[in-house]
C-alpha cells in the first residue's frame, strides 16, 4: 500500500466513524427522549428487559449509549441494578443490527432488484433525499431525519471506501502474516478489546473488521476472537462514565463487563471443544462481511441466553466487587429527588427534559399547597402551618436552584428546535412556582403579623376575602393541573379567570376605600387587606404566565403579551362565556 492508499483508508475510516456519530445522534434526537422514558418504566420482568434492551439498541445503534443511560438511570434511583441486567444483555443483541446492515457490501448479482439493495446502489438516493430534507427543513423533526440519512450515506460511503483501499493488501505478505497471529486467541481477543476500547464503539470496530475482510486474510477461527474482544472492549464506555458515579452505577458498569467477560470465555470454550471433537473445514476459510455479522449475533444470542437463568448471579457478582456501603445500609427510604438530574443524561436531551418536567410538576404541587396553606391562616392562624409555608417556600428556592443550574447546562447541547422551546418554557415555569411560593411566604408573614397584634377584619372584609380565595384556589388549581397534564385546553379556562380575578382586585380595594370613609375600618387594616389583595393578585398573574407557556408549546406563534390580541373569533367567544361565568361565579355580593 502507498501512501495514496494509506491516505484512502485514513479518509474512509473517518467518514466511516463520522457517519456512525450523525447517524446516531439523529436518531437519538428523533426519538426525542421517548426510547429513553420507555426504559424508565421497565418493569422487573427479565425477558422483556431482554427485548427491550435489544429494541433500543437497535434503533439508536449504539449498546454504549445504552450502557451509559442505564449507569445514569441506576445512579439515579429511576431504576435498579436487578432492572438494568436483562436490558444490558439485550443491548448486545440490538447493536448486531449494524454489522448486518454493513453486510449487504458484499451482495453481488446482476439482478437489478437484488443490485439495489447494495448500500453502495440505494446510498446515494438516500444522501439526495437527506441533503434536500436539511436544506429545505422548517422543523427539527425533518432535521433530525435528514441527519440519519446523511448520516447513513457517509457511514457507508467510509465503508466502501476503506474496502477499495485495503483490498490490494490481500497481495502483500507482511500484512498478511501480521493478521495470521490472531489465529492466538488470546491474541484475537486483546486486539479486539484494544480497538473498540479506542474508538468507544463496538458497532464501528465490527465494521472495521467487515472492511478488512475483503483482503481475504482472516477466517472464520481467527475473526471469532477478536469479535469476542469487540464485546469486551465496549465495556470501557460504561466504566468510565461509572467514574465519580454511586456504588449502585458502577455496579451496573461491572455488570455489563461480567456478562461480556463470562460470555467471551464460554463461547470459547464451547468453540474449543466442538472444534477438537468436529473439525469443521469451513473454520480455515475466508469469512466475509456476512459472516462476521453472523458471528457478532451468535455470540451475543448464545451470551444472553446461557446468563439470563443467572441474572441474580451477576448481580451477586457485582455486589460482591463493590459492597454495600454503611450509608446505604442507613439510607432511608426518603430519596434525594434531585438525583435524576444526572449529568450522563446531557448526552439525550429529550429524555433530559422529561426529568426536568417531572420535577417542575413537583413544583406546580408544592407552589399550590404553600398557597393553599397560607390563605388558611386567614381564617384560623396556626403556627405549625405558618411554619409548613415557611418550610415549602424554602423547598421551592431549591428545587429552582437545582432545576435551573442543569437546564442552563442542558441549553448548551445540541437540541432541536422543539427541546430549545421546552427548555424555554420549563425556566420561565419553574421561576413563576418559586415566585408563588414568595408570594404565599409574604401571605404568611402578614398573617402572623395579624395574629400579634390581635387585627381581626370586619364581617364584610371577611365575605369579601373568602370571594376572591375561592378564585384563587380555582386559577391555582387549573394552572397546576394544567401543566401537570399539559393540558391546552384546561390552560385555555385560566385567562378568563385571571381578568375576572383582576376586577376581583379592584372592587375589594374600592369597596375598603368605602368604609374607612365612612369610619368602619381603621387605616392599618386597610393597608394589611391592601398586601393580601396585591399577593393575591400576582399569583393570578403567574399562574396567567403558566397557562400561556403550554397554549405556546401547542402553538408557537402565540405571544405571551399578545395572547388575547391573538384570539381567533371562535376563542373570543368562549373567552367571553367563561368569563361571565366566573364573575357569576365569584360575586362579592
Amino acid at each position: 500500500m502507498d501512501i495514496f492508499g494509506f491516505l484512502s483508508l485514513v479518509g474512509g475510516l473517518s467518514l466511516f466513524l463520522y457517519g456512525m456519530h450523525v447517524m446516531g445522534g439523529g436518531l437519538e434526537k428523533l426519538s426525542g427522549g421517548r426510547l429513553e422514558r420507555i426504559l424508565e418504566k421497565l418493569t422487573s420482568n427479565p425477558l422483556k428487559a431482554v427485548l427491550l434492551g435489544a429494541g433500543v439498541t437497535a434503533v439508536i445503534q449504539s449498546s454504549s449509549a445504552t450502557t451509559v443511560m442505564l449507569v445514569g438511570f441506576v445512579n439515579s434511583g429511576i431504576m435498579k441494578l436487578s432492572q438494568a441486567v436483562g436490558i444490558i444483555m439485550g443491548a448486545n443483541i440490538g447493536t448486531t443490527i449494524t454489522s448486518w446492515i454493513l453486510s449487504l457490501t458484499g451482495i453481488e448479482s446482476g439482478n437489478f432488484f437484488v443490485r439495489m439493495l447494495k448500500p453502495s446502489s440505494f446510498t446515494p438516493i438516500l444522501a439526495l433525499v437527506g441533503i434536500v430534507f436539511l436544506l429545505g427543513a422548517k422543523s427539527g423533526r425533518r432535521k433530525d431525519l435528514a441527519e440519519i440519512l446523511l448520516g447513513f450515506a457517509v457511514l457507508m460511503f467510509g465503508m466502501e471506501a476503506m474496502s477499495g483501499a485495503v483490498k490490494p493488501l490481500a497481495d502483500v505478505p507482511e500484512f498478511t502474516g501480521i493478521l495470521t497471529a490472531f489465529r492466538n486467541p488470546v491474541l484475537g481477543v486483546l486486539a479486539g478489546a484494544l480497538l473498540t476500547a479506542v474508538i468507544q464503539s463496538s458497532s464501528a470496530s465490527v465494521g472495521i473488521l467487515q472492511a478488512l475482510s475483503v483482503t481475504g486474510a482472516f477466517t472464520y477461527s481467527s475473526v471469532i476472537p477478536i469479535i469476542l474482544g469487540q464485546n469486551i472492549g465496549t465495556c470501557v464506555t460504561a466504566m468510565v462514565s461509572a467514574v465519580g458515579a454511586n456504588q449502585g452505577a458502577r455496579r451496573t458498569a461491572f455488570v455489563h463487563l461480567y456478562f461480556n467477560l463470562i460470555g467471551a470465555v464460554l463461547f470459547l470454550a464451547v468453540y474449543a471443544v466442538i472444534r477438537a471433537s468436529f473439525p469443521f473445514g469451513i473454520m480455515d476459510e475466508a469469512v466475509g462481511a456476512a459472516g462476521i455479522a453472523a458471528i457478532h449475533s451468535i455470540f451475543n444470542i448464545f451470551a444472553t441466553l446461557v446468563l439470563l437463568p443467572f441474572t441474580k448471579w451477576l448481580e451477586r457478582l457485582a455486589y460482591l466487587t463493590i459492597p454495600l456501603s454503611q450509608e446505604e445500609r442507613e439510607a432511608s427510604a426518603d430519596e434525594d429527588v434531585f438525583q435524576i438530574l444526572d449529568l450522563r443524561f446531557l448526552a439525550t436531551p429529550g429524555f433530559a427534559i422529561e426529568q426536568c418536567r417531572s420535577l417542575a410538576q413537583q413544583m406546580a404541587g408544592i407552589s399550590k399547597g404553600a398557597m393553599e396553606a397560607a390563605m388558611g391562616l386567614f381564617a384560623q392562624y396556626s403556627g405549625e402551618q405558618a411554619h409548613f409555608v415557611e418550610t415549602q417556600e424554602e423547598l421551592l428556592d431549591k428545587y429552582e436552584d437545582k432545576l435551573a443550574a442543569y437546564l442552563t447546562q442542558l441549553n448548551s447541547q445540541n437540541l432541536t428546535a422543539e427541546e430549545g422551546q421546552g427548555i424555554s418554557t420549563l425556566m420561565h415555569s419553574i421561576n413563576d412556582f418559586e415566585r408563588i411560593g414568595d408570594h404565599a411566604l409574604n401571605l404568611m408573614e402578614i398573617a402572623a403579623k395579624m395574629d400579634r397584634k390581635g387585627m381581626v377584619f370586619s364581617g364584610k372584609a371577611k365575605q369579601e376575602l373568602e370571594v376572591y380565595s375561592a378564585a384563587i384556589q380555582d386559577i391555582l388549581e387549573r394552572s397546576a393541573r394544567a401543566f401537570s397534564e399539559n393540558d391546552p385546553g384546561l390552560a385555555l379556562s385560566v385567562e378568563p379567570l385571571e381578568e375576572v380575578i383582576d376586577g376581583l382586585n379592584k372592587e375589594v380595594k374600592k369597596r375598603h376605600i368605602k368604609r374607612l370613609r365612612k369610619g368602619k375600618c381603621t387605616i392599618d387594616l386597610g393597608l394589611v387587606l391592601a398586601d393580601i389583595a396585591m399577593n393575591y393578585e400576582r399569583v393570578a398573574d403567574h399562574c396567567s404566565n403558566l397557562a400561556v407557556y403550554i397554549i405556546q408549546m401547542e402553538d408557537q406563534t402565540i405571544e405571551a403579551h399578545g395572547y388575547l390580541d391573538n384570539l381567533s373569533e371562535e376563542n373570543r367567544i368562549s373567552f367571553i362565556q367563561m368569563q361571565d361565568a366566573y364573575r357569576r361565579k365569584y360575586q362579592l355580593g
